[in-house]
């Protein structure tokens, strides 16, 4: 099988689900690598403290791991995908099965930042959207799934994930086949999206 590795990376609350929704409904049988799963435990982390471990810096994520993921199911091979706790900040016992696709969806914060990974890729995608719409979708997701408080969430987006944005993810633009303004709902860019994704897939 010819399994071909899509990267799409941006900042939290980019809209990054939303380009990967496109794709999945273009091409159902691709599987979706989510970064976030890879993140290292920081289980004394609560929201009095939520500052204490830097969940926006390439460090806090299990990079050599994804890398090995990655060049498995590149290879066709199956990996066992950890899975990530966000309420405790921990990863989790089970894992998920994943068999290896032609179309193999990698979506993170850092999907761009190293290189071993980039190189990888057969396709990289940069979501770019304004910090105000990305920061309010944060805040929503944050407090709806994650246990999290209004203050925690801001005192982290001020002292933590700004900063790591400004860092780590937007310098990352430049290595970005296609960039991709507001996220799903710039349909032009979506279907230039969608034609190359099937004609990766040997569709067309």
């Amino acid at each position: 099988m010819n399994v071909k590795l899509i990267g799409i990376t941006g900042g939290s609350g980019s809209g990054k689900s939303t380009v990967v929704r496109k794709i999945y409904e273009a091409h159902p049988d691709a599987v979706c690598i989510e970064q976030d799963n890879y993140y290292k435990s920081a289980s004394y982390i609560n929201n009095d403290n939520i500052t204490a471990y830097n969940f926006d810096h390439p460090d806090a994520f299990d990079m050599d791991l994804m890398m090995q993921n990655l060049m498995d199911l590149k290879n066709g091979k199956a990996i066992e995908m950890p899975q990530y706790d966000f309420v405790h900040h921990q990863r989790k016992d089970e894992t998920v099965h994943i068999e290896p696709k032609k179309i193999i969806i990698v979506d993170g914060l850092m999907v761009l930042y190293d290189k071993r990974i980039r190189d990888l890729l057969d396709l990289k995608l940069y979501v770019d959207t304004p910090a105000d719409i990305r920061f309010v979708r944060r805040l929503m997701r944050d407090i709806s799934e994650r246990g999290r408080t209004v203050d925690s969430v801001v005192e982290q987006y001020v002292n933590v994930v700004r900063p790591g944005h400004m860092n780590f993810i937007e310098p990352c633009k430049e290595y970005a086949d296609l960039i991709i303004p507001e996220g799903g709902y710039n349909q032009n860019a979506l279907d230039v999206l969608i034609n190359y994704v099937q004609m990766l897939a040997g569709k067309n």
